[in-house]
Order: structure tokens, then C-alpha cells, then sequence
């Protein structure tokens, strides 16, 4: 078929060998590919991954699949959430703050985020912190393999994610050692 001059949706475009695959735009500008979306919920502290989920490209996965890990991360206490633009919903702080989960999220405009969570210095720590998030995903794209996979299908690529984040927390495990020795 001749595309030239449409619009690439999901339903123009499909891959012939992986047909869950779905076209996503990272941002405004960027090319679209098509491609699964890989999540990683990192603890603050240390830097270490402490869950991860490859999900369905599409516009709402990463708050999603954000939700559906830190829920079986927060154990009744109280936790935060540290996260970019994107997160700043509406209905994913409600969702946030509903689970007694306190959203260190960046703000947008007209944001969802209220003086109540921004005047701490603990936000202030969130935001720094959150960035650290992305030193994970270069490593997993250089040194894990995750920047052109081999594999496909969901389950075979969210195995080799998962396997590529336990492999970051083994070599980070033995920079952390190294410092404190």
C-alpha cells in the first residue's frame, strides 16, 4: 500500500510480527515508532529499581502502570511518588491521594498539585531525585541491551526489561559498596 501523505495511526500502521505493538510519539516533533512502553518504579534513597512494567503504548500507561506498582510497594505506610509533567492529572493525584500516597509530581500550569505538598522540602528532594529515574534507562539502552530488542511480544520483552533492571541494581548495588567501603 502506498501511505504517502496520510496520517500513521494504529490502524494504518501495524507491525507484521508483532501485532501488539502500537505507534507512540515520545513527545511534539519526535518521529513515530512503533513499540511498547517500559516503566520502572525507583526508590529514592539508594537508586535502586524496584519494579518494572512494559505495557501497550498509549496515553495513559505510564500513570497506569504507575499505579499498579506503587500500590504493592506502599504496604498501609505513607509513601511519595516523584514523577514528570505527564503525571500532573487531575485524576491520577486524586487516584494518589485516595491510596494515602502522597504526589511529588512536577507541576504543570494549571496543575493539580496544591502549597499543601509544595511548600516541603521533601517535594523540593522529589523533584531532584525523580531526574535519577533516567540514568536507569540510559544504562538499560547502552550497557542492557533495551534500545533495539531482539524479542517480541509484551511478555518476552517485559522479561528482558525485568532482567535488564535486576542487572542495573547488581552493578549499582557494587558502586554503593565501593563508596561505602
Amino acid at each position: 500500500m502506498n501511505f504517502r501523505g496520510e496520517k500513521r495511526s494504529n490502524r494504518t500502521h501495524a507491525s507484521t510480527t508483532d501485532p501488539d505493538a502500537r505507534m507512540y510519539r515520545k513527545s511534539q516533533g519526535a518521529e513515530t515508532k512503533l513499540g511498547y512502553l517500559g516503566h520502572v518504579l525507583m526508590d529514592n534513597r539508594w537508586g535502586l529499581v524496584l519494579d518494572t512494567r512494559v505495557t501497550v503504548a498509549d496515553g495513559t500507561a505510564e500513570r497506569d502502570a504507575a499505579l499498579d506498582m506503587i500500590q504493592s510497594h506502599a504496604g498501609g505506610r505513607r509513601v511519595t511518588l516523584a514523577g514528570d509533567k505527564n503525571y500532573d492529572t487531575r485524576g491520577f493525584v486524586h487516584s494518589l491521594r485516595r491510596r494515602h500516597i502522597t504526589p511529588h509530581v512536577a507541576r504543570k500550569k494549571h496543575s493539580a498539585i496544591d502549597g499543601r505538598t509544595t511548600r516541603h522540602e521533601g517535594y523540593r528532594l522529589s523533584q531532584r531525585k525523580r531526574k535519577c529515574v533516567e540514568e536507569v534507562f540510559g544504562w538499560m539502552k547502552t550497557v542492557g541491551t533495551m534500545r533495539k530488542t531482539r524479542h517480541r511480544g509484551r511478555d518476552r520483552i517485559g522479561w528482558m526489561f525485568t532482567f535488564a533492571a535486576a542487572a542495573y541494581n547488581l552493578d549499582r548495588i557494587r558502586n554503593l559498596m565501593a563508596v561505602s567501603a
